[in-house]
């Protein structure tokens, strides 16, 4: 079995191999997930906490009033929208 520094560092060097360019928030969010799921697949729970965290932080916080979507609007889009 593959010691863990060598297992973080297969995962560390397949990222960067990529070389991707985000266009939009969401692209963000999706990679960070993949990313967090082969973590966790990898048992590398530090990076998987590490990745949710950035998780958290790149998801669209509403405050206040804000939070609150009228049902009457128009405008709002669909649930499957956001997601």
């Amino acid at each position: 079995m593959p010691r863990l520094s060598h297992r973080l560092f297969q995962a560390v060097a397949a990222g960067r191999r990529l070389r991707w360019l985000p266009s939009n928030r969401e692209q963000v969010l999706a990679r960070l997930l993949v990313k967090r799921a082969e973590a966790r697949q990898a048992g590398l729970e530090s990076l998987e906490a590490s990745l949710r965290e950035q998780i958290a932080w790149s998801l669209p916080m509403r405050r206040g009033s804000e939070a609150a979507m009228p049902a009457h609007d128009d405008e709002a889009p669909a649930l499957d929208d956001r997601l």
